[in-house]
């Protein structure tokens, strides 16, 4: 059975002023909650760990290294 893009995680590369689609899908897993994130939600990343996350609270427990 095919899945539609939507239905797929994506493959992005996280840059400092937004991301690139390497792999197209519908969302990313959040790094911390493994939460899925609709592209369209996605405003919390990191560059150097090249992962998203689902909200500021989990980017900064990971980032702080409470998560």
């Amino acid at each position: 059975m095919l899945m539609s893009a939507n239905e797929r995680p994506a493959t992005l590369q996280y840059q400092a002023n937004g991301f690139r689609v390497l792999s197209a899908g519908g969302f990313v897993l959040c790094a911390v909650s493994g939460e899925r994130v609709p592209l369209e939600a996605l405003r919390y990343w990191s560059v150097a760990r090249q992962e998203a996350y689902a909200s500021a609270e989990l980017a900064t427990r990971r980032l702080t290294g409470a998560a």
